[in-house]
């Protein structure tokens, strides 16, 4: 009997490991909430932190403060330089300089580089994660609307005819980090500042 509850206790430690596993590094959204909040809805007697509020998650200037530093190569002004390595993206302002924000990136498999535009800007977009990712995460919803709970937060930027993305998170604490499926993401305070400076047709090099 002591050999049977040993056992038992073994294997629900192997299958409680995998789970966690699974749900940090197969997710592009670790952290998913599971909570969906609809545009305009809010708990009772909490505030409303959605579409048409001043709440941009990060909070303050975020994990990594952005900041105006020296151009890391030669772009246009009005470009779009994506380091996966520094784990930082640069908005290129001209006369040497450029505006730097800090970024969460693809994890290890999922880090990618390339050219592309922006094709496409959405204020707190709704999400439909791919099948495949539904595959790997069965419990993630097949479609969320935009709001404060959303993992593509405040903003989108769509590149390409790609599925890659750069927007807000409701997670912060990720930025910085290597988490994602190859989407950048962003403090929502940051994102919104740099949609705000830039328009469909952006050159983005990611390296």
């Amino acid at each position: 009997m002591t050999r049977i509850f040993a056992y038992l206790t073994l294997v629900l430690m192997v299958l409680a490991a995998t789970s966690s596993a699974r749900a940090t590094m197969d997710d592009d959204f670790f952290n998913f909430r599971g909570r969906q909040q609809q545009p305009g809805m809010q708990q009772r007697g909490a505030p409303y932190y959605g579409p048409g509020s001043d709440y941009f998650g990060g909070g303050g200037s975020g994990p990594i403060p952005r900041e105006r530093v020296s151009a890391p190569i030669a772009m246009a002004p009005g470009s779009i330089y994506i380091s996966t390595s520094e784990r930082r993206l640069y908005l290129m302002l001209g006369n040497g300089e450029a505006l730097r924000y800090g970024i969460g990136v693809g994890r290890d498999g999922f880090r990618w580089t390339g050219t592309h535009r922006i094709t496409a800007k959405k204020e707190w977009p709704s999400w439909t994660p791919p099948s495949q990712m539904r595959a790997r995460r069965p419990d993630l919803p097949r479609f969320m609307a935009g709001g404060i709970e959303n993992p593509l937060g405040a903003r989108a930027m769509y590149l390409g005819s790609t599925l890659y993305r750069i927007h807000g998170s409701n997670e912060p604490e990720t930025i910085g980090h290597a988490v994602s499926s190859g989407c950048f993401r962003m403090t929502n305070e940051d994102v919104t500042d740099l949609y705000s400076r830039v328009p469909v047709g952006t050159v983005v090099v990611v390296q």
